[in-house]
Order: structure tokens, then C-alpha cells, then sequence
């Protein structure tokens, strides 16, 4: 079908034009002579005004015309007199695509709680705050792409299915192809040998081991994609399914990685500064924990860099009564990162050189022996963005590394391979997708940035 979608209209309609649009009814107001239809189509924020007469062709289906209920438009656009608004359709004619039952509609009234919306996910993006949100996510993915494309970085399809725990935590789910009523055992135990992949198997958590190997033979690559946390928790930060962007480079040490890690940030924000003013402006009036002059400024702003030991100094000297002990060798938590970015440095920081023992078996371990090449960005609002480190490519202290942790080398033969056969320094990082989206948005729960959250105990779909 031939249309007019709103956004075309919006930016490029003309008084007079014939224009047939396709929509979801918002609101409907009748009266004796004119009635008024405010439809969306999901195309933009903005909700586009039918008229129509009560002489006309299209009045002959108002009474069954609903919130809810979708609709095509024939008509001619005019100037719209009414105040916030520029155009309005004239209708002609008046078609209802697909009907609703007003009672059963769950989005019948206005101002339904986010709680309420995460229940009816299916229908909740027809609302302002999730058509807003998901129109960002779109132009943060398209972004993504973007950035790395432009810097010669080739996109790597890591897999889902993965034998290997990359955090080394063992918050993974396990996917496997047996009978759960009828498990195969040995000596007490579930014997994997007789599974579809004569191994245990599980879901991602990580595309990062797997970008290493291609990373050390194309030079820059990057993931993008889905990854699976068995982590049972119900905070407003995690998810059980999210999506993480992970590039890996070859020949490249921390402040490589941290360059690229800042120029990514400012990348991503720009994007969102230039094309998503409209929804921007829309989360800054409804729920004021962004503002559109904060990103532009975010947008330019210099990225400092911190140590962690003095990170720690500056935490312990603040005199700020944290719900967290601060002391060296603790991992920061969030009220930490968010203090130092919106506080202390009042913009986005990078913190490098974290104690060895709080972070992963790969990190290149530095000459203090105490160390590690790792970094972490902070952004004022939500705290940790992203992640990453230089990766140990050294053989015997990788071993070293793995042997202290009781990791098994057997079955990351073919990793430390990567450190036999023609190593080289490397680095990389992840960002969680949804922590961005976060981030831009001001959204306060990381299940509002997603269409289909996935928590413990929640998975409606």
C-alpha cells in the first residue's frame, strides 16, 4: 500500500497535498459538526489530527473508530490552527483496518505506571515514552555500525552457544538437548558426554574470547549482539538477556583502547544529539532525568582519566557517607562511579589500573604485580558504561593467571594458542547496549529500554 508515513509529513508535507496515512488511533472527540482523530504510526513522536466533517464520506464509520484501533486515512493536509501542532488531514475518506473492543484494550486510559506497561510489553510501544525510547535504540544501534565502519572495523558474528565461561563467574544458562525428565547420569551426576554437543553448553555471556581469535588474524573487529547472564537478580541495572557491543583490537595497548572507548561515547551521544532531538526533548519534559543541553555538552566534553588508586583516595577523602565501604581492593559500586563523574570530575572519566584480584583471568597484569591493564568509563547518571581492559598476551603469565584461579586450560586450549602462535598486544572493551540507551534517555529500569525484558521469574513471551 502506497502511504504517507507522519515524519514525511511532519518535515516535508505541503498545504494542499493528497496524502493517504496508515495509524493507531490515540484519541477521539466528537462533537455535533467536526470530530477529530489523534493518530500516531509510530514513525515519529509526533500524533497527526484527522478532521472530519460530520457531512462527509469518512463520518460513516466514527462510532466504530476506538483507541486502540487502527486506521487509513484519505484526505488533504491543511495548516493546522490549533496551537502545538502544524499540520492536520482533512479526511475524505475513512477506513478502520483493524477494530478494537474498547473495554478489553489495555491501553484505553493515560497514564499507565511503567510497571503496569511491562506487563502488556506487546503493546506498550503504540505509547509515547516506548515509541520515544525504541525510535533512540534505533538510531544507538544504526550508530554503532556506523562508527566502526568508518574506522575499518569488521563486524564479527561471535556465537550464542559457547563452551566457555568467559567472566569465569558461572552465571550461565545451560542449553541442552536432553530429556529433562529422563537425564542420563554417572556416578550421581548428569553426564554431558551423552549430550547433543558430547559437552556441556551454554549461552553466551561474552563474545570477547572469540573476537580475540579473529581480532589476532583481520586486525579490528567488533560484536554486536545478543548475551545471556544467569544472574539472579532483580535490580533496575540487569537483565538476564541484553545486547553487548565488544570490539577487539590488534596491536593496541590500554590507551589505545581507551581512546577508542572515549571517541565511541562521544560518537554515540552526537548521533542521538542530531536525530533524536524530538524524543530527547520528550523524556526531558515527562520525566526530567535528561536534559537535550547536557548531551550537547557531553557531546563535547574532554574525558579525564583517574586511577584507580586514586579513585579510591578521592572516594575516601569526599567524607560522602556511602552505603558501600570504600577501601583499596573493593570493586567500585555504582554510587561510587556515579560520584566521581557527576561530583568530582562533573562529565565522563576513565578509571585504569584496577587491583588484579577483582577483575578477569585475561587482563594484562602490570609491572606493580598488584594491577591490571584495566579501564572503566563512567558517565554522570548511570555510572559504569563501559568496560575493558589490554589482554594478557603473554603465555607463561596467562597460565600463571589461569593457575591461581583454578581455571581449567584444557578446555581454552585454543586460546592460550592465540599466545603461542604469534601473539601481540591487544586490547578491547564491552558496553552494554541497554546502559546506553539508559543513558540517553534518563530511563531509570534497564527493563524499559528493551522491548522484550527478560528477569528472573519474567519472561511473558
Amino acid at each position: 500500500m502506497l502511504r504517507n508515513r507522519i515524519h514525511e509529513i511532519m518535515t516535508a508535507g505541503k498545504s494542499g497535498q493528497k496524502v493517504v496515512v496508515f495509524g493507531w488511533v490515540r484519541t477521539k472527540r466528537m462533537s455535533k459538526n467536526l470530530s477529530f482523530i489523534a493518530i500516531n504510526d509510530g514513525s515519529c513522536q509526533d500524533l497527526l489530527q484527522v478532521v472530519v466533517d460530520a457531512d462527509s464520506e469518512a463520518s460513516e464509520c466514527l462510532k466504530q473508530v476506538q483507541t486502540g484501533c487502527s486506521i487509513k486515512v484519505e484526505g488533504l493536509l491543511k495548516d493546522s490552527p490549533a496551537k502545538g501542532q502544524k499540520w492536520e488531514i482533512v479526511a475524505d475518506t475513512l477506513t478502520i483496518i483493524g477494530e478494537v473492543t474498547a473495554q478489553d484494550y489495555p491501553l484505553q486510559k493515560k497514564g499507565h505506571s511503567l510497571e503496569f506497561l511491562r506487563d502488556v510489553a506487546h503493546l506498550r510501544p503504540r505509547t509515547n515514552t516506548f515509541g520515544a525510547v525504541f525510535r533512540v535504540r534505533n538510531v544507538l544501534a544504526q550508530a554503532v555500525h556506523n562508527f566502526f565502519s568508518q574506522r575499518n572495523f569488521i563486524w564479527a558474528h561471535t556465537p550464542i552457544l559457547t563452551a566457555s565461561d568467559c567472566e569465569g563467574a558461572g552465571e550461565m544458562f545451560t542449553v541442552t538437548g536432553f530429556d529433562l525428565n529422563n537425564l542420563p547420569l554417572k556416578s550421581g551426576k548428569v553426564d554431558y558426554s551423552q549430550d547433543f554437543f558430547g559437552r556441556r553448553a551454554h549461552l553466551t555471556v561474552s563474545g570477547q574470547l572469540e573476537a580475540e581469535f579473529l581480532a589476532l588474524s583481520l586486525g579490528d573487529v567488533y560484536t554486536f549482539g545478543p548475551t545471556f547472564r544467569a544472574e539472579n537478580s532483580n535490580t533496575s541495572r540487569h537483565l538476564s538477556e541484553f545486547w553487548m557491543v565488544e570490539p577487539e583490537m590488534a596491536f593496541a595497548d590500554l590507551e589505545a583502547d581507551i581512546q577508542v572507548a572515549n571517541e565511541f561515547v562521544t560518537y554515540l551521544i552526537r548521533e542521538v544529539v542530531q536525530k533524536c532531538t524530538e524524543e530527547i526533548n520528550f523524556f526531558e519534559k515527562f520525566y526530567k532525568n535528561v536534559k537535550l543541553s547536557d548531551l550537547e555538552k557531553l557531546a563535547e566534553a574532554k574525558y579525564q582519566k583517574v586511577s584507580y588508586t586514586d579513585a579510591i583516595k578521592i572516594l575516601q577523602e569526599s567524607k560522602k557517607s556511602f552505603e558501600f565501604p570504600v577501601d583499596w581492593g573493593a570493586d567500585l559500586q555504582t554510587e561510587h562511579e556515579r560520584f566521581l563523574s557527576e561530583q568530582v570530575f562533573k562529565g565522563p572519566v576513565t578509571v585504569f589500573d584496577y587491583p588484579k584480584d577483582i577483575k578477569s583471568f585475561y587482563m594484562r597484569n602490570n609491572d606493580d604485580g598488584k594491577t591490571v591493564a584495566a579501564m572503566d568509563v563512567l558517565v554522570p547518571g548511570v555510572g559504569e558504561l563501559i568496560g575493558g581492559s589490554q589482554r594478557e598476551e603473554r603465555l607463561d603469565i596467562l597460565e600463571g593467571r589461569m593457575d591461581q584461579l583454578s581455571i581449567i586450560k584444557d578446555d581454552l586450549q585454543w586460546y592460550l594458542d592465540l599466545r603461542r602462535f604469534g601473539s601481540v598486544p591487544h586490547a578491547g572493551f564491552g558496553m552494554g547496549f541497554e546502559r546506553m540507551v539508559m543513558f540517553v534517555t534518563g530511563m531509570q529500569n534497564i527493563r524499559d529500554v528493551i522491548p522484550c525484558p527478560r528477569t528472573p521469574n519474567f519472561i511473558n513471551f
